[in-house]
């Protein structure tokens, strides 16, 4: 299998369900879904499956393997430098394997200065097909939440450095937040406390499944205390406006209620 104009993100054409596909831009091989079945990638070209990273000495030389086992394929990492999953999961040297599902997996390795080397994984479904187009079908919009006035106010405040899309953003200070609404509304009753009574309710919301359904969603994690470890820091507030944000529940031009009257 040679590298082709569009890899492997829209499927693998002609593979049995539970093929593995995997692809390179040094090229790529499918595995059949047998027991022990492996495929290896890394930098010596010469002697894996897949190369990657053929310059990059960061790279490893075996850097990982893709085994069939327990009827799944897994991920084991070899290599020195971990593999990057979808939702910034990392696979290090010396974990359990990662089980695949089926459907594209995109798979990153950094190298030297500060290169990305991409492995491209499709695990074929049941039936095998690939997803029909639908070319002219209506565009499926983000479904924002629910928020009252005073809540979008506070969280447009709250999230000002995410919807500037500075680089690494930081939630403002619930002193920070109550400073700027007070001045903006000086009648309103805006203090550090409000702030973070409001805040809070919006949180306690995305995170219930009862209420998440019924806007459309699936319960919103890493909101509760409960759910992670200390020190939390700025996380719960952090995990909300990233939600909010791709969800389009606030975008940059709600940047103009904070312009005042």
């Amino acid at each position: 299998m040679s590298p082709s104009g569009h890899g492997l993100a829209r499927g693998a054409v002609g593979t049995a369900p539970g093929t593995i596909s995997v692809l390179s831009t040094a090229g790529g091989v499918h595995g059949t879904p047998h027991d022990g079945n492996f495929i290896e990638f890394g930098r010596n070209v010469g002697a894996v499956d897949v190369g990657v990273g053929g310059d990059d000495l960061r790279i490893s030389r075996v850097h990982g393997t893709l085994t069939y086992r327990w009827n799944r394929w897994q991920l084991d990492n070899t290599g020195g430098v971990p593999i990057r999953l979808p939702q910034a999961r990392l696979v290090f040297e010396g974990e359990e394997p990662f089980p695949l599902g089926t459907g594209y997996t995109p798979m990153f390795i950094r190298g030297s200065h500060n290169r990305e080397h991409l492995l491209e994984v499709y695990v074929t479904g049941v039936d095998g097909d690939l997803p029909a187009p639908r070319h002219e079908h209506v565009t499926a919009k983000p479904e924002p939440w629910p928020l009252d006035t005073d809540e979008k106010l506070a969280l447009v405040a709250l999230g000002q450095p995410y919807l500037y899309q500075e680089r690494w953003p930081q939630p403002w200070t619930w002193k920070e937040t109550a400073a700027l609404l007070h001045a903006l509304r000086p009648d309103a009753g805006w203090t550090d406390r409000r702030v973070a009574d409001v805040i809070g309710r919006v949180r306690a919301r995305l995170s219930d499944e009862k209420y998440a359904r019924t806007c459309g969603h699936e319960p919103v994690p890493g909101l509760t205390r409960d759910q992670l470890t200390e020190p939390i820091g700025n996380m719960l507030n952090h995990n909300l406006l990233q939600e909010l944000i791709q969800s389009t529940t606030i975008v940059p031009r709600d940047l103009q209620l904070l312009d005042g009257p």
